[in-house]
């Protein structure tokens, strides 16, 4: 049978050929598809050694006369819409994709070379795993693999992933699940053990439909569930940030492409943006003087329904790919992490998703509209932390939340320790940091997402230890006092101005929901002008001068 020629590994063999998955790309056809016409040059030498056991050599034979290829991975170079990138793809029809000492090499030469000649690096592994029939020290390959791929990402380089139909086993868990941005074929078998050898061991079937692409989106494993078709496009949009400023190496790589193929809402793994361009030089225009507003008025206003939030904000800027969840199982509706560019400068996004309502806004309700933040969307915000400072991105968290999650899961789940541990991760950040205070800024939710080298409101944004109505319940066991208590506390932008926990306030004119499109392209252009300055500092003298300012909070 060709499945048991082909398969070797830690998985089934491939679907009936029936079955539409038999018909899934090779490796050599995801590389044509992915990069642009003509650009691929293979880096692999010739493996031509072949093993003692017969039987083994008899399979490594067949598989080398049936795919055309000397081994289970190919690797190279190409161009993505005129970007240098290297590439590593998997070949399942290659005994099961399966990974042993040849392919084991032949990955971590290709990710030395790339990490020398400080390239991008997109990995398409299709894998059963680790090779069966070289054991042990087959098994021992995703230890060096790793290994190159940490070095790789340590030196400041883009990793990104697209796993294929299947990819399981030690493949999976090595090279398969250290991306900084990670796709997956639609209806792909993704799972650390295979459903043939769960039912072997434990004599029972596998729940269906746990180790699908589709599930692992849902459960904030992958970012995006996508055809390889669309993987081009998107891998530019993303490697556009991931890269910075780099439109045009010296090899005379080309700036990125104007078409919009690869772009899609904020709702997917490609947010459109409204086309803008242009650069920055001198410093930054601050926003003119904006006269206080009324507290109880702001409290309304930051309220309504119509308010625009962070999803209408990314859609003035350029190259948005939204990330899903912690990349570790958790998805948390309250948190928005996405990579943007605003102007020329890009960026990774951690911000409240107040485009996630829970029904209208009121006291009662304990979440005033919007969703709460728990532990798992801290985690994510983390996620976005890491991902700025591993890559030198600034980074621009956006505070729009009625506050934390309260409840037994977000108590178990760590919440209290999650903003400490926000608190401290963005403190010491060694990446520039903006913050704009959107909308509503209550309690914990609202802090671990503050401290940041720049700190921008708009008008009629607020920052409280709680919603003002918690609070009135707190120091006169009623709500009715919150407005009082709100305009005592100092919470309004203006306010925060004068006592220095913001640096700037941008205008309402009166308010944003009345004319959001206007509000958002001059916040837009505001905070490409104001990351673009940040990114010139020295980060020890940009960390330095955000310990010392957050130091002096509150002395006189």
């Amino acid at each position: 049978m060709v499945g048991d020629l082909v398969y070797k590994g830690e998985v089934e063999h491939p679907p009936h050929p029936d079955d539409p998955g038999s018909r899934r790309p090779t490796a050599v056809q995801c590389v044509e598809a992915v990069l642009d016409p003509g650009s691929w040059r293979r880096w692999d030498e010739p493996c031509t050694a072949l093993p003692e056991a017969a039987d083994y050599r008899a399979d490594l034979l067949a598989a080398r006369e049936r795919t055309g290829l000397d081994e289970s991975v190919i690797t190279g170079e190409g161009r993505i819409r005129g970007r240098r990138v290297a590439l590593v793809a998997g070949e399942f029809g290659f005994l099961g994709g399966s990974i042993g000492v040849a392919a084991g090499t032949r990955l971590v030469t290709a990710v030395e070379r790339a990490t020398r000649e400080r390239l991008p690096l997109l990995a398409t592994p299709a894998s059963g795993g680790t090779r069966m029939q070289e054991g042990t020290i087959a098994f021992l390959q995703m230890v060096k693999v790793a290994a190159a791929i940490t070095d790789h990402t340590a030196a400041g380089l883009p990793y990104l992933v697209h796993l294929r139909h299947p990819t399981t086993g030690g493949v999976l868990a090595s090279w398969g699940s250290l991306g900084h941005v990670t796709s997956a074929e639609p209806g792909a078998l993704i799972g650390f053990l295979g459903p043939r050898v769960h039912q072997a061991l434990y004599g029972e079937e596998f729940p269906p439909g746990v180790q699908t692409a589709e599930n692992l989106y849902a459960h904030g494993l992958v970012d995006a569930v996508l055809p390889i078709g669309s993987l081009g496009p998107v891998a530019a949009t993303v490697l556009d940030v991931l890269c910075g400023e780099q439109q045009a190496g010296s090899d005379g790589a080309g700036a990125r492409s104007a078409d919009e193929a690869g772009r899609r809402s904020a709702d997917g793994i490609a947010a459109g943006a409204a086309g803008r361009s242009g650069g920055f030089s001198g410093p930054a225009p601050m926003p003119e003087a904006v006269p206080p507003a009324d507290t109880a008025d702001s409290l309304r206003r930051s309220r309504r329904p119509e308010r625009p939030g962070l999803r209408d904000l990314l859609r003035h800027a350029e190259d948005v790919t939204a990330l899903s969840g912690t990349g570790a199982g958790e998805r948390d509706p309250g948190l928005l992490l996405a990579l943007a560019r605003f102007g020329p400068t890009p960026c990774v996004v951690v911000g409240h998703d107040r485009g996630a309502t829970t029904g209208p806004a009121t006291a009662a309700s304990g979440t005033l509209g919007a969703t709460p933040l728990g532990p798992a969307g801290l985690r994510e915000a983390r996620r976005g932390m890491r991902l700025a400072s591993g890559l030198g991105l600034p980074l621009l968290t956006v505070i729009d939340t009625a506050g934390a999650a309260l409840s037994k899961e977000a108590e178990e789940g760590g919440l209290a320790a999650e903003i400490a541990r926000s608190l401290a991760d963005l403190v010491t950040l060694s990446a520039p940091t903006l913050c704009l205070i959107l909308g509503q800024g209550a309690g914990g939710a609202a802090l671990a997402l503050l401290p940041a080298d720049r700190v921008l409101a708009a008008r009629h944004a607020w920052l409280s230890p709680l919603p003002p109505e918690g609070a009135s319940v707190i120091l006169y066991r009623t709500t009715d006092r919150a407005a009082e208590l709100a305009e005592r506390q100092g919470i309004g932008a203006t306010a925060l101005l004068a006592r220095g926990i913001v640096d700037a306030v941008v205008p309402e004119h009166p308010d944003a929901a009345d004319d959001p499109v206007a509000f958002l392209a001059g916040l837009a252009t505001l905070l490409g002008t104001e990351l673009a300055r940040l990114r010139t500092g020295e980060p020890e003298t940009r960390r330095a001068a955000r310990r010392a300012r957050y130091r002096r909070l509150g002395e006189v």
